[in-house]
């Protein structure tokens, strides 16, 4: 991390990573400035580091505390530089230090005596707390501006402090006592102690100042610019014959975050830019993804095409900004991006390898159309309405329309007696109608899928298998009913199981599929619907055991011999076997017993069930739904 480096100990060495361990010299009292490899700039992004006064009034000539520490915590330092200065020119170090830990903090003479503290050494540092005098003789405002480096290529030069006011002696402040952790306390009637929690607010991320007004911005999830909360973002500035791209992404603590230009919204043949930490730093390698397998490769690729500006690599964030060549040629492929179109392409993953990057878990965005990288403006992504409608499609057949059928086909085969549909019982027209929905809108949902995907998805995850599965079983389902064998066959109980296996294993597969889904990043579905899925899983084996029960009550006889003679045949496997398929005409006429309670669940049970359907169906159409919350709330507001 941060070495303070003079240039004549770095010639002497011959070692650009290499510096003083005794902290800052005298020569860069007045800047505050390392001198670092021959001139390397600070870093203009927000810094980790605050500096916070444990009081904001000290008398003069008394002694205040005030501590160096990370926000988020657990962000260490190596280096350091720290005065005090009249807030109103001109500017003038004031005070004087106190060395309370000479392992860590160094005084050194810049104006006057002790009024500067550095550190002695490079060991890494979490937090740090200093104590400083004020001067006998001076009332005013002071601001503490500190120089604190996290790496030799990455400090931060002039990290301000909240203002202390030195008040005059005659006004009585205690200490308040000497454990590190104390505030200040003072009998003058001045503002309480700001916490140290709100006392420095970490302000919008940078990389977002300007979007849409002298650069474009393209993040992950859609909308997540305009709410400054991307899991992954990537600006465009182009300044004259210049092409300026940052990139960014902290969600989940990243291996790389990427950006590519593409002729097509597809992957494959495009030239992309990997920034990948490594060792501590952030390292950036020119790639070329390709298809058939779909991967990503540094192999053969010119390195040259591009130059780094800035880099950094904070509590798991992945930061770099780079100059990439307004022209060059990869792969035997041209970029001119002055005169040509092209698709973005932004991704981010959890793995990589040494010579590419894997598979982008984390997420992947395309643009939706071609554009010219100097246009300034909101970067629409590509249109999700297939993803959506599948989606949509899928949770209405095997949450909705599936589940109904199922239970009317198992428990009412002997409701609604007298009254028939379009010459069929009502339980068989329904059960019919709803599974040739299920049909119907699982073929749609495939059709459009492989439309959107354009062909057999490359994503770890069993979804799309599961999903083939279920695709299978739900058409050998009506082929074989519809050569079904004859009520009287002997070869009827076995069409009657395998259907009823079938239909079942369906069922389940898909549910168990729509599970795997949330966990797609594509999808970009909130982990808490898993908890909707739960909830209707749950309230549908407790409706099949309210009914299971009754059936076995009745099966058992308790009812038979209120009314003898009545064959019930709403137990679940009660059509399985000829036997219990001969009733007699009079068995027919009325509805078993308990039919209106059974009714009466069956609403219940349709209400709920469409409640979930239709929340889950508007999850999945706004998804991210957070993105579309923000929105919504947003345009409501103004």
């Amino acid at each position: 991390m941060l070495l303070w480096l003079a240039l004549a100990v770095l010639s002497a060495l011959a070692c650009p990573s290499s510096g003083l361990p005794n902290g800052a010299p005298t020569s860069v009292c007045d800047t505050m400035l390392p001198f670092h490899g021959g001139g390397i700039p600070p870093l203009t992004t927000k810094t980790p580091f605050l500096v916070t006064p444990q009081s904001t009034v000290i008398g003069s000539g008394q002694t205040l505390k005030l501590d160096i520490e990370s926000f988020p915590a657990n962000i260490v330092f190596k280096g350091y530089m720290i005065q005090a200065r009249q807030a109103n020119p001109p500017n003038a170090v004031v005070g004087q230090f106190i060395s309370t830990d000479e392992a860590a903090i160094k005084l050194i003479d810049c104006q006057g005596k002790e009024d500067t503290a550095t550190h002695t050494s490079t060991s890494p540092k979490q937090e740090l707390t200093l104590e400083w005098t004020a001067p006998e003789d001076f009332v005013g405002d002071v601001i503490f501006n500190a120089t604190i480096a996290q790496d030799y290529d990455k400090f931060w030069v002039g990290i301000p402090s909240e203002r202390v006011r030195v008040v005059a002696s005659s006004t009585t402040v205690s200490p308040g006592g000497s454990g590190p952790t104390k505030r200040l306390t003072t009998t003058t009637t001045v503002p309480p102690y700001k916490p140290k929690a709100t006392a420095a607010p970490i302000a919008a991320d940078p990389i977002y100042t300007g979007c849409g007004q002298n650069k474009g911005c393209f993040g992950f999830p859609e909308g997540c610019v305009d709410s400054v909360n991307c899991r992954a973002v990537v600006t465009i500035a182009v300044l004259g014959s210049r092409y300026v791209f940052e990139m960014k992404s902290a969600y989940n603590r990243p291996a790389y975050v990427a950006f590519g230009l593409s002729d097509d919204a597809k992957m494959g043949d495009d030239s992309v830019i990997e920034c990948v930490p490594e060792q501590g730093t952030v390292n950036a390698y020119a790639s070329w993804t390709s298809v058939g397998p779909y991967g990503s490769t540094r192999l053969g690729v010119p390195q040259n095409i591009f130059q780094v500006l800035e880099k950094s690599y904070n509590d798991g964030a992945i930061y770099c900004k780079l100059e990439r060549d307004a022209v060059s040629t990869v792969k035997g492929q041209k970029f001119d991006l002055l005169n040509d179109k092209f698709h973005l392409l932004l991704a981010a993953g959890s793995s990589v390898e040494s010579t590419n990057v894997n598979y982008h878990d984390i997420g992947r965005h395309v643009s939706g159309s071609p554009q010219s990288l100097a246009e300034v403006g909101p970067v629409q992504g590509s249109s999700k309405l297939l993803l959506r409608l599948h989606g949509a499609f899928m949770i209405t057949a095997w949450i909705g329309t599936a589940s109904l059928g199922i239970l009317l086909a198992r428990y009412f085969r002997q409701t609604w007696v007298g009254s028939q549909m379009c010459g069929k019982d009502q339980w068989f027209a329904w059960h019919r109608f709803l599974m040739v929905l299920t049909w119907a809108l699982t073929v749609a949902g495939v059709v459009v899928i492989f439309i959107e995907i354009g062909g057999w998805s490359q994503v770890r995850n069993p979804h799309a298998i599961l999903g083939v599965v279920t695709t299978v079983l739900c058409f050998l389902q009506p082929l074989g009913a519809f050569f079904r064998p004859h009520p009287g066959s002997s070869k009827r109980p076995i069409f009657n199981w395998l259907h009823w296996l079938g239909g079942n294993l369906a069922h389940v597969i898909a549910i168990v599929a729509i599970f795997f889904a949330v966990q797609l990043q594509k999808a970009e579905l909130p982990e808490w619907m898993d908890f909707i899925l739960v909830a209707f899983v749950a309230f549908h084996v407790f409706m099949h055991l309210i009914f299971s029960i009754f059936s076995w009550i009745q099966i058992g006889g308790c009812v038979s011999e209120r009314r003898s003679g009545q064959r019930v045949t709403s137990f679940p496997m009660a059509d399985m076997t000829p036997s219990r398929n001969s009733m007699s005409s009079s068995e027919r006429k009325q509805d078993a017993a308990f039919s209106g309670f059974r009714k009466s669940m069956l609403f219940l049970y349709i209400l709920i069930v469409l409640g979930l359907v239709i929340a889950m169906v508007v999850i999945v159409v706004l998804a991210p739904i957070e993105a579309a919350y923000n929105s919504i709330k947003e345009q409501i507001m103004n």
